[in-house]
């Protein structure tokens, strides 16, 4: 059972000695489901494919979500384009699986990616991750693919999801601000 009172979100770097357990897992992860499919030198290589100041502000971040002390999630986002955030490495600790937590840290990325200007979201999953096209279909994002087709034709499956409901509404030009005890 999930014990959300323990369970806190950290904003910091892939190089945080804390993210190392997200690391290993994604690369073990991804080795035993794709082996060098993707790339020869495996899923290391793709991992290290973006520095990590691509995912840190203003443009990227990087999140744990951490229970009593240890790393049992997390994800990252970098820039795709101005509108647009791609989310990268989302993970959940392989043991804690089937409690919720990739969809909490989907919620959060969501939340902090329309914090920093982001109006969409943009991701893929391989094709032999049913499980995570489970997660995005089943949490509103669009995949930007055949879904009756075999997944292994497109190798990488795309989907985004518009997020401008959590960006905070711009104030007009005229609009007035009220402010407790104020009169603006």
């Amino acid at each position: 059972m999930m014990n959300d009172m323990s369970d806190t979100f950290l904003y910091t770097t892939p190089l945080d000695p804390r993210a190392k357990p997200l690391i290993d897992e994604l690369i073990y992860e991804y080795d035993s489901r794709y082996g060098n499919y993707f790339n020869t030198e495996g899923a290391a290589a793709e991992l290290n494919r973006y520095p990590p100041e691509a995912f840190a502000p203003p443009h990227g971040n990087f999140l744990l979500l951490i229970r009593n002390g240890e790393t049992i999630g997390g994800g990252a986002f970098k820039h795709y384009d101005d509108r647009t955030a791609e989310f990268k490495r989302i993970w959940t600790r392989s043991d804690l699986r089937r409690q919720g937590l990739a969809r909490k840290v989907l919620v959060e990325l969501e939340a902090q990616a329309a914090r920093q200007g982001y109006g969409r979201i943009y991701l893929t999953t391989g094709f032999r991750q049913p499980e995570a096209v489970g997660l995005y279909l089943n949490y509103g994002y669009t995949a930007l693919f055949d879904t009756s087709a075999d997944p292994e034709i497109y190798k990488s499956l795309p989907f985004e999801k518009d997020i401008t409901h959590l960006t905070a509404p711009a104030f007009e030009s005229g609009s007035r601000l009220k402010v407790a005890g104020a009169n603006l």
